[in-house]
């Protein structure tokens, strides 16, 4: 049994089906896309924790 009661041989029956209509250059595509997205939002959700802490004063 798989992720999710999803055996690997359903998996990969997908994977074939997208890649059949997708094809290998969109899908690809899409990956690197998908990959700029997720980046962009780690980037800016660690900017936005930065930006949130307060700062210690240096005058004690």
């Amino acid at each position: 049994m798989g992720i999710g009661g999803i055996s690997v041989w359903q998996l990969l029956i997908v994977l074939a089906i997208l890649i059949m209509v997708f094809g290998t250059k969109k899908l690809k595509g899409l990956g690197g896309d998908l990959g700029g997205a997720v980046k962009g939002f780690k980037k800016a959700m660690s900017e936005d924790d930065t930006a949130t802490k307060p700062v210690e004063s240096e005058a004690r």
